[in-house]
């Protein structure tokens, strides 16, 4: 009866770890599935769709639309690592969501 119970609770054990980890992978891949499909345009993003990013707070947000304000449009996705907190690594995580173009309201397409 032991091993009986033992063995029960090893596999619930097992399928709920299984199901939290699948759960954690599909919320991981959806987000970057979704941003990688439409990069989004660093010149006219928004807060919100910054935060969308991987390792993008709402704080990091902030100082990127900051940035933009001060010192004009991004001419290059590589431009973000001007933005304080934004260093090597990180850019290279983000740099497969990025593109960068003429902001429409500024003279763009």
């Amino acid at each position: 009866m032991t091993r009986i119970v033992t063995a029960a609770l090893m596999a619930l054990t097992f399928l709920t770890t299984a199901a939290v980890v699948s759960a954690q992978d599909s919320a991981t891949m959806s987000k970057a599935t979704v941003s990688a499909a439409a990069p989004i345009n660093l010149n006219s993003v928004t807060s919100t769709q910054l935060e969308a990013l991987p390792g993008i707070g709402a704080k990091a947000a902030q100082r990127i639309l900051e940035y933009r304000q001060k010192n004009g449009s991004f001419k290059k996705p590589e431009d973000l690592m001007n933005v304080k907190g934004i260093g090597e690594k990180a850019f290279l995580k983000l740099k497969p969501y990025l593109t960068v173009a003429d902001r429409p309201d500024k003279g763009g397409f």
